[in-house]
């Protein structure tokens, strides 16, 4: 992480600021091609976890978008997701949310290449409203619907689509062995952050409940939470299940990964206020946990911390770990806006300069602007190493949120 230690010159990146590593994103990008390369897998991009627009052509292999990337498409969670995809990045544009309103319908019909439905019912609402507007337009509109395997993978239980009572997805006992006329394939979402070894037993139980169904797919949608970039990742075993699935049912295989395409590819760098007296030293900075990183929270997630140590940059100790220990807390009025409690080669100084890992995926798409914080700005380290300022949030930001 050294290539990093530039970035701490204040004069050439703001604080709290987002920044974005180009070359990090080009070596994800090339593993998830070999996955393409190896299968006849399709890989989209998730933009509920990643939609960093300014950097879709490192990513989008649609050279009308300017892409030079890999991957075919994106799936969106929204109406607003999905004109992202279409105007931003190009190829394929898929889209699955928990409930379509009539509005969201008509807005979603010109921008989409497929259609994921959670409940049947939905799917007899708008039908007719789907082929409407196939006919008019002479566009293809592939539908699909989710199921529900009722297999979980041991993932945190708010981050869990299988979990008892989950809304999201058909159980088996709701699926009729036929699909219904107009679906054309299935999706289904079990994994966070995990290996090719959750998604073989996932793949098993999704064929034990609903084989009779998967054998009239075109196309199967594996979702997302595949941790295939991370170093450990068994992309033998992917290969092996894209490409038996494939084989076994004739049918076009997609994955949706978000994280895998940014995984450690940004981080937020941020600024020690003050530190402050307690049951122990407390470090307030620039950045909040509840407004810029609040998986921290809310998972909870600890993420790495770094800091320079020695004219270098060293990741920071668990508690006691080094000489002095401290809490990393934020500067909103929450009194849980705490990042966590680490430790250090030295005290922590008022000005000094720290940067939190992994913070491209989930972080930067769930910021608020709780308290009127402002928003971190975002920036792009370039595979040459020079940065590039890509956004600086101000007033006017937060204003126009409210009225």
């Amino acid at each position: 992480m050294n290539h990093l230690f530039p970035l701490l010159d204040p004069a050439r990146v703001p604080s709290p600021c987002f920044v974005l590593d180009e070359a990090r994103l080009l070596a994800n990008a090339a593993i998830l091609q070999t996955v393409q390369a190896r299968t006849p897998a399709r890989i989209l991009l998730a933009l509920k976890g990643y939609a960093a627009w300014a950097t879709f052509p490192l990513l989008s292999r649609d050279a009308a978008k300017g892409g030079r990337g890999p991957l075919h498409g994106t799936c969106a969670s929204s109406v607003d997701e999905a004109r992202l995809g279409r105007e931003e990045f190009g190829g394929e544009v898929h889209a699955f949310a928990a409930g379509w309103s009539d509005a969201d319908m008509d807005e979603l019909l010109p921008l989409a290449d497929h259609i994921v439905f959670n409940s049947l019912a939905q799917w007899e609402h708008f039908r007719p409203r789907v082929a409407a507007y196939c006919a008019a337009s002479g566009r293809r509109i592939d539908c699909g619907l989710r199921i529900n395997p009722e297999h979980s993978e041991g993932a945190v239980a708010i981050y869990n689509p299988c979990s008892p009572g989950s809304r999201l997805g058909i159980r088996p006992r709701h699926m009729p062995e036929r699909l219904p006329d107009g679906i054309s394939g299935l999706h289904f979402h079990t994994l966070c952050e995990q290996g090719a070894d959750a998604l073989d037993r996932t793949l098993h139980a999704v064929e034990r409940h609903f084989g009779a169904q998967l054998a009239q797919c075109r196309w199967i949608n594996f979702g997302g939470g595949h941790h295939i970039t991370r170093e450990d990742y068994d992309i033998d075993l992917l290969c092996a299940c894209i490409t038996r699935m494939a084989n076994r049912y004739g049918a076009q295989i997609y994955l949706e990964p978000g994280e895998a395409v940014a995984l450690d590819a940004g981080w937020l760098t941020a600024t020690v206020l003050d530190v402050v007296e307690a049951d122990m030293p407390i470090a307030i900075l620039d950045t909040s946990a509840a407004c810029h990183m609040p998986d921290v929270l809310e998972m909870p997630y600890r993420p790495r911390v770094l800091a320079v140590e020695d004219g270098r940059l060293a990741c920071a100790g668990e508690a006691g770990e080094k000489h002095w220990t401290c809490r990393l807390a934020g500067k909103s009025c929450l009194a849980g806006d705490v990042i966590g409690e680490y430790s250090f080669a030295a005290p922590l100084a008022v000005g000094q300069r720290l940067i939190f890992c992994d913070m491209a995926i989930y972080s930067m798409v769930k910021t608020t602007t709780f308290n009127g914080l402002r928003l971190p700005g975002i920036g792009l380290l370039q595979a040459d190493g020079a940065f590039r300022l890509l956004h600086a949030f101000g007033y006017e930001d937060f204003r126009n949120r409210l009225s």
